[in-house]
């Protein structure tokens, strides 16, 4: 990392960990948009961070590490989204999963579902009904609240004739990007803490993580968050690119596959006390669990792989993925 980058990771950690069981998102927002990271990929000029989005990438990784619970990573790509189309951004954005209904001479009336804190946000970028995406206010919604198993708000907004912008992104692969990025984050924690845990437990008359076969799961355990961390790191810089849709395909297939093992070997090691919801490692396997589902399941994405390999053709494919190795060096 560069300096910068380790600057904004010491200021990220030592924030989120402040605001991880923050319940008020008005103060706690407050505190992040004080420190500017509501502003990460907006350029200098427009009081922004000037940052990239391997930057992006820290942030959101820390934010799963600390299982913050704020819309912290949706906040950031919508604001970046509605900077490039000037769209009036003020409040909180956020990202919705799917959009059902129509649009109608420039408005929009449907359902946003899976909005990311939908309560209160003040608009958020959608996929768009036909293809594309759209930023949509949010202060005419009716909200229908919703939590995913983590109790991070995933609302349904109910919307009638509202204007909307159009913006050249494909947002439901954007989100999958930025989950994978903190997955990332929450497998590190959680494979820190089911190593502190076995090093500090005895059974037989020895630490837990003396037994071989602790040693071992925990030994996958690593491997699995390295592949999710080097997941992350490699659509960000796709991102940073211009062309990250193979990586972020690739990255949140991966990276949902490492959740569903991690998280069950970080219970497994814990035994009873991993099942109890007030323990410490509830937070980020429930996560876990409700991001690999979110933007995109395992299925859907290897779909997506499956296709592109096939149309690259036999003789294509190597070629294509030596092009793209290239243009990450």
């Amino acid at each position: 990392m560069t300096e910068q980058q380790i600057m904004l990771a010491d200021m990220a950690g030592g924030l989120f960990a402040g605001l991880s069981h923050a319940t008020n998102v008005a103060d706690g927002w407050a505190q992040i948009e004080a420190m500017g990271f509501g502003g990460l990929l907006l350029d200098e000029a427009e009081g922004g961070f000037g940052g990239t989005w391997a930057d992006v990438a820290i942030v959101a990784r820390l934010a799963g590490y600390h299982a913050l619970a704020l819309p912290m990573v949706e906040a950031v790509a919508a604001a970046w989204l509605a900077a490039q189309v000037g769209f009036d951004s003020d409040g909180i954005g956020s990202l919705a999963e799917r959009a059902e209904g129509e649009i109608a001479d420039g408005c929009f009336t449907g359902v946003l579902r899976g909005v990311a804190w939908g309560r209160d946000a003040a608009f958020a970028a959608a996929p768009a009904p036909g293809g594309g995406a759209m930023l949509v206010p949010l202060g005419a919604a009716r909200v229908e609240q919703r939590e995913n198993i983590a109790g991070e708000p995933r609302d349904v907004l109910h919307l009638t004739g509202v204007p909307v912008r159009p913006v050249a992104c494909d947002v439901f692969a954007l989100g999958a990007a930025l989950r994978t990025m903190q997955m990332a984050g929450a497998l590190d924690a959680a494979l820190a803490t089911a190593v502190g845990y076995v090093n500090d437990r005895q059974q037989f008359g020895k630490p837990l993580g003396k037994l071989q076969a602790v040693q071992q799961a925990l030994a996958v355990f690593a491997c699995e968050a390295a592949a999710t961390n080097c997941a992350a790191n490699g659509v960000a810089q796709a991102l940073d690119r211009g062309d990250a849709a193979f990586e972020t395909a690739a990255a949140k297939a991966r990276s949902n596959m490492a959740a569903n093992s991690g998280a069950a070997i970080a219970h497994q090691v814990h035994g009873a006390i991993g099942f109890t919801q007030d323990y410490g490692l509830h937070p980020l396997t429930r996560r876990l669990w409700s991001w690999r589902s979110e933007f995109g399941s395992e299925q859907h994405w290897n779909r997506v792989l499956g296709q592109a390999v096939c149309a690259s053709g036999a003789d294509g494919y190597w070629a294509s993925m030596v092009a793209r190795t290239d243009s990450a060096d």
